[in-house]
């Protein structure tokens, strides 16, 4: 019953957001919301402009995050709701919607998809240094990262008394109230990530990959609720990439990626993997450094470590089309989630 509690949301989380898609690809064409400005003129390398096609950025819609956090937020209601009509002790079991478990992924989800959502309508509809992704608009939202993490830390401590994490092989390490500044600088490592949503169908795979992998770390540790939400996640993305591969419909944006990428921080403490995040994110993690390391080669030794950063681009700089990057990644991201799950079931 365990399992059919975690694959039944999911499928139904996938064939939602499949019906869902076309009733809001209407509603992003119509209202034509794409941004207003390219990037073109913001990122400075001569590369970048050979291997960016312009002309889509500009007419392709941006908020299909929506997409994801609405299939996911509808199966959630959907089965709750059965629960609280129709109660019995299946559907009772059913019901993944729990304080203990899923409450606070959910509440991170959707109030950092509700602050991508506002970035990502600034860029369509706005002007000014909101609109063209100014470097200084990007501090204000680091901000707005940090204290959505910094809520979710203080519940962490105070309300789930969580204060420490688990070492594979090597017990507990107990940080007290550090485990606030903790969380908070996993989570906004993780939501660096969020640069990989570069190239078609390549942010949806990886992620998809990643929330599959913690559903099954959930379940090996009997969090069924836990395991369950990160299968509707996951089910929800695959339906976003049904739509998003070659050429997308749209683009996963801010209101996807920030949401997304912050509750991957939320899963791997409720899990106590916190260490497995690392490798089961491992194409976030490389994607996320190759920008940063690309920022102080250019600052420190003036030349620049690869062609184009993020790392994506970089192959695609260097002549791999935009398809065999998407599916080397994903295949990266397939093999390394798995290994991320068998080092978080073994490492107990």
């Amino acid at each position: 019953m365990n399992l059919v509690k975690i694959f039944l949301p999911t499928a139904v989380a996938f064939f939602l957001g499949l019906a869902f898609t076309p009733i809001a690809t209407h509603f992003f064409y119509k209202y034509k919301m794409w941004k207003k400005y390219s990037r073109n003129g913001a990122v400075d390398a001569p590369d970048f402009p050979r291997i960016h096609d312009e002309v889509r950025e500009l007419n392709t819609p941006r908020i299909g995050g929506i997409i994801v956090w609405t299939s996911a937020l509808l199966t959630t209601c959907l089965f709750s709701s059965i629960a609280v009509l129709w109660p019995n002790p299946v559907t009772e079991k059913l019901n993944f919607l729990s304080r203990s478990q899923t409450l606070i992924p959910y509440f991170t989800l959707l109030l950092g998809a509700m602050l991508g959502l506002w970035e990502d309508l600034a860029q369509i509809y706005g002007d000014g240094k909101l609109a063209r992704d100014d470097s200084s608009w990007r501090k204000w939202k680091v901000l707005l990262v940090f204290i959505l993490a910094l809520l979710v830390g203080v519940w962490f401590f105070y309300k789930l008394e969580l204060t420490g994490f688990h070492i594979p092989w090597g017990g507990e390490i107990e940080l007290g109230l550090l485990i606030i500044p903790f969380f908070v600088l996993v989570a906004l490592f993780t939501w660096s990530g969020s640069v990989i949503d570069g190239i078609d169908g390549l942010g949806g795979g990886v992620l998809a990959s990643i929330f599959g992998a913690y559903s099954a770390i959930a379940f090996a540790n009997n969090q069924i609720d836990l395991a369950a939400f990160s299968g509707v996640i996951t089910g929800a993305l695959l339906a976003f990439l049904w739509f998003n591969i070659p050429p997308a419909r749209f683009y996963m944006g801010e209101t996807g990626m920030m949401g997304l990428t912050i509750t991957l921080a939320t899963l791997a403490f409720l899990t106590d993997s916190v260490l497995i995040l690392p490798i089961v994110s491992f194409v976030l993690v490389i994607t996320s450094l190759s920008v940063i390391l690309q920022f102080f080669s250019k600052k420190f030794r003036g030349k620049r470590l690869f062609r184009l950063a993020p790392l994506h681009h970089h192959f695609e700089a260097i002549g791999w089309p935009p398809y065999k990057v998407t599916m080397r990644f994903w295949v990266l991201s397939v093999v390394f989630a798995i290994i991320g799950i068998i080092l978080a079931i073994i490492s107990r």
